[in-house]
């Protein structure tokens, strides 16, 4: 029983070993090895105790001492050759035969220990064949540890492993039981038996035998309550982690409303990417500490991901939550001084609530983090409570996002073409290609709701590239029915990511037949933001061709007025921005500033939005010639451009 006992509590130890780092390890090479060790002395000496000799027996208790510790620094060197997660042969024959010698020594150290009346001698064959049963038993027992280290802390094949080992140890002391011979000679007293010596030997090994137990529910503490410390609480934080989150989903049994707030930081990636993940990390520390003073009954912070945070609040409504997300949002944005950094971040903050009958866990958290979503394309450091327009929107987003993969295939997506106009010259200059959805149960679905799902996605390369394809086409088109103007297409950043988008303007040039000067590419202001270096280089390339580069939507995004010298462009566009509110003196400033920095550049200037005359004369007077809006035609279909042009003919003939 002690023999399986010790055997099971050192197969659980074992797996202990491989995994622990530093101090831990030692603890668990110390603990594993004095279970085995002790375990086997202890059975040892319990076979001894189970022999009746009919004269006085006592031990030396040096040797007796001696033979424990053989068996405990066997089993450690035999476990710290073998506490690697991958073992080697080499290793497994060392610790084996270590740990065999050393319960081979154990043993017959023991037996030594005995002080009798009587002589002992070995059959050699039995002594053989009781070390080898000692090399075969810890062979086995570091095969048996190695094997089955990893699984479980209660499994049945660890109880079969022990049983097994149990039975080899005890095989291997009553083997050598069987060797040893007592030989009574002439004059040698028998004494009466003394049962003194043998009940101080039963009082060590039933004490050794409760240290076992200890360091074994020390082992099964260790996993339930530090361990489990490890796994359910955050490291960097001392926050508990998501794993704590959803084991309170799996408990909660209460039927109040629960309040879910998903924070997000909202400057994070730049510090962790500029300052280092060190930095990073003091960081997300402070912002835990700062989160912690919110904890209270009923309330409870978590540590979900790198930025992100969850607070549950028990008993929850709006008001409650929206004061917490506002003073959690005060907290989070005053200065960090980290590293001698002064460091600024905000968060933005999803709010929902719900039961959890109403509505399972993970509805409640998507629910919360598309708030948060939201509460980041409102500016951020603010926050915001999910309601059910928000979610429609969100399942609205969702379908468009699963359809939009199939349309292009569908041949959902047509183009539609705006004129472009020379007030100067009174002519035609060119077409806008605008790309457009009809979905088949949806209708006409906008630019604006799906393009941004298409950038998201990476759709977008495949949208761009036929809007390409089929606006060189219909170029070459209406070029060999005489009507000949260039046509523009959107570009997004995404092409520029993929360092294809030279080919594929190649390709559609190509297959179209189209002259590159009949084609025009238009980026956005925003594009600067990204590697301004590559794509200055990608468009140098095109421009080479004869393509033209125009930037649309010029001085709404982030400037970049100090690389207009640099970047390959022939025209930039105004956007409606600049046109809808041309009445102010401070637009008026701004526009005649744009134009004569453009002039000075060799740039043309295109305004958009334009949709009366009162737009078109102001523009004249502060001398933007070209425009595009309502005013001269909406974006139209194939048939309704060539209408257009019909109707228009006495004017482009001119």
């Amino acid at each position: 029983m002690i023999a399986i006992l010790a055997s099971y509590s050192a197969l659980s130890i074992a797996a202990k070993i491989s995994h622990a780092k530093g101090r831990n390890r030692f603890f668990w090479l110390l603990a594993g090895s004095f279970v085995m060790g002790s375990g086997i002395w202890s059975m040892h000496f319990v076979g001894m105790l189970a022999v009746h000799f009919q004269m006085s027996v006592k031990y030396n208790w040096g040797l007796t001492a001696l033979s424990m510790l053989a068996s405990f620094i066997s089993s450690f060197i035999a476990f710290y050759i073998t506490k690697e997660k991958e073992i080697h042969l080499m290793k497994i024959a060392t610790g084996g035969f270590i740990m065999g010698s050393g319960i081979v020594i154990m043993h017959y150290t023991g037996m030594e220990a005995m002080i009798m009346s009587v002589e002992m001698s070995y059959d050699k064959t039995l002594w053989i064949l009781s070390a080898v049963i000692a090399f075969a038993a810890s062979y086995a027992a570091l095969f048996l540890f190695l094997r089955f280290r990893s699984e479980p802390s209660f499994s049945w094949l660890k109880w079969l492993s022990a049983i097994v080992m149990g039975f080899a140890i005890c095989g291997m002391h009553y083997t050598g039981m069987k060797a040893t011979k007592f030989h009574h000679h002439p004059g040698m007293g028998m004494g009466a038996p003394d049962t003194t010596a043998n009940f101080l030997l039963l009082y060590g090994v039933t004490v050794t035998i409760f240290i076992i137990l200890f360091i074994s529910w020390g082992a099964v503490f260790f996993d339930r309550h530090v361990l489990e410390k490890l796994a359910y609480q955050d490291t960097i934080t001392g926050l508990p982690n998501r794993n704590e989150m959803n084991r309170f989903f799996d408990t909660h049994t209460g039927h109040e409303d629960i309040g879910v707030l998903f924070i997000d930081l909202d400057q994070f990636k730049v510090i962790n990417d500029t300052l280092g993940h060190d930095t990073g990390d003091l960081l997300i520390r402070e912002v835990g500490n700062r989160l912690r003073k919110f904890i209270r009954n009923g309330q409870q912070a978590f540590r979900i991901g790198g930025d992100e945070f969850l607070f549950i609040v028990k008993n929850c409504n709006q008001n409650q939550a929206e004061q917490l997300a506002e003073e959690i949002l005060q907290s989070i944005k005053n200065v960090y001084l980290i590293g001698g950094n002064e460091l600024y971040v905000t968060g933005s903050i999803g709010i929902s609530i719900s039961s959890i009958e109403d509505s399972d866990r993970s509805m409640l958290l998507k629910t919360a983090d598309t708030a948060m979503y939201k509460a980041k394309g409102l500016g951020k450091n603010q926050y915001c409570v999910y309601n059910e327009l928000m979610g429609m929107k969100e399942v609205r987003k969702m379908e468009l996002e699963k359809d939009l993969q199939w349309a292009l295939e569908d041949n959902q997506f047509y183009i539609e073409y705006q004129p472009k106009w020379n007030v100067k010259t009174n002519n035609l200059v060119g077409f806008e290609a605008l790309i457009r959805w009809k979905h088949p149960r949806l209708g006409i679905i906008s630019p604006l709701e799906f393009i941004p799902i298409a950038e998201e996605t990476g759709t977008i390369v495949s949208l761009t590239k036929w809007t390409l394809d089929e606006a060189c086409r219909q170029c070459r088109e209406w070029q060999l029915q005489g009507t000949t103007q260039p046509v523009s297409v959107n570009i997004s950043i995404r092409l520029f990511q993929t360092d294809s988008l030279l080919e594929y303007v190649q390709d559609a040039l190509e297959i179209a037949g189209l002259e590159p000067h009949m084609l025009e590419l238009e980026i956005t202001e925003s594009m600067v933001l990204f590697d301004i270096e590559e794509i200055i280089r990608q468009l140098q390339g095109i421009r080479t061709l004869g393509v033209k580069i125009s930037m649309d939507d010029f001085g709404t995004g982030y400037s970049s007025i100090g690389l207009l010298d640099r970047m390959p462009l022939d025209s930039l566009k105004l956007d409606r921005l600049f046109t809808n509110d041309i009445e102010t003196e401070s637009k008026r400033a701004i526009i005649h500033a744009i134009l004569l920095m453009a002039e000075n550049l060799h740039l043309d200037v295109i305004a958009e939005g334009v949709e009366s005359q009162e737009h078109i004369e102001s523009l004249t007077q502060l001398g933007c010639n070209v425009m595009q809006g309502y005013y001269y035609g909406k974006p139209m279909s194939i048939e309704e451009i060539d209408e257009w042009v019909k109707v228009n003919r006495f004017v482009l003939n001119k």
